[in-house]
């Protein structure tokens, strides 16, 4: 089985370097021209993977619905579309930034989307996945926010609304989930390698988690088993994703 993994593009203006940068990377994908790093030398093998794995913040903001999609998404979520045609299994992991995608991208378009965390399977390999912006549990006005925002009550608010004032109330939902996430990225990504690592004793091989914009991977030994721990970075500055085969991950920048 091969896999990808990335989160936190933020995709806002179809002008952008990393809306642009993703839409060429989607476009290898299609394509099948995406370098496995365990047959790098071999040419022939096939390279088309069996799963892309969403895990937040792909958008910068998601308050539309299906009868009314944010006009710079519609590119690439038409890429996407084509990449499920081809048989690529796609998974969401809902973000700070974007949420309330069920209506669209599960029940419109069939894909998978968790609101928070989901239990994958790789193989043999027992997986947990989110954007992984609740593990820092001491970040209380940021969980506050959240929780308003996901309700029911908001739900049915921004849907009464005209889309441009929709649109310009998600930016600024946008704006204020950033400044009470702003933290130091290094401490923000230790603190969930701590969490993961605590789930890793248990009953999972991998934790992977996005939210932190920080890429790292982490891997050891625990009960003669290889556990693996990875924040996928960003679209911003990294450009960085994971990507899984034969039981292996590997964290690449494009």
């Amino acid at each position: 089985m091969k896999a990808v993994f990335l989160s936190d593009v933020h995709l806002k203006h179809r002008t952008d370097e990393r809306y642009v940068r993703l839409l060429r990377f989607l476009n290898h994908v299609l394509a099948g021209n995406l370098k496995s790093p365990i047959h790098h030398n071999s040419p022939e093998e096939n390279r088309r993977i069996d799963a892309l794995y969403i895990l937040g913040d792909f958008f910068d903001f998601w308050f539309c619905n299906k009868n009314c999609i944010y006009p710079d998404f519609q590119m690439v979520i038409q890429k996407l579309v084509e990449l499920k045609k081809t048989g690529v299994h796609i998974h969401w992991c809902e973000g700070n930034h974007d949420f309330f995608m069920k209506e669209y991208f599960q029940e419109e378009l069939g894909m998978d989307v968790s609101e928070e965390w989901a239990i994958i399977c790789l193989d043999s390999l027992k997986v947990l996945i989110s954007h992984g912006d609740t593990v820092d549990r001491s970040n209380w006005r940021y969980l506050a926010l959240r929780k308003v925002l996901r309700s029911q009550p908001f739900y049915r608010f921004q849907r009464l609304i005209p889309p441009s004032l929709r649109w310009t109330m998600a930016g600024a939902s946008s704006n204020a989930s950033k400044r009470m996430n702003d933290n130091n990225n290094d401490f923000l990504a230790e603190k969930m390698h701590r969490f993961a690592k605590i789930k890793l004793q248990d009953e999972y091989d991998a934790v992977i988690m996005g939210h932190c914009h920080k890429p790292l991977l982490h891997q050891f030994i625990a009960k003669g088993r290889q556990k693996t721990s990875a924040t996928l970075g960003d679209w911003r500055t990294c450009f960085s994703f994971l990507y899984y085969e034969n039981e292996q991950f590997f964290l690449i920048k494009d």
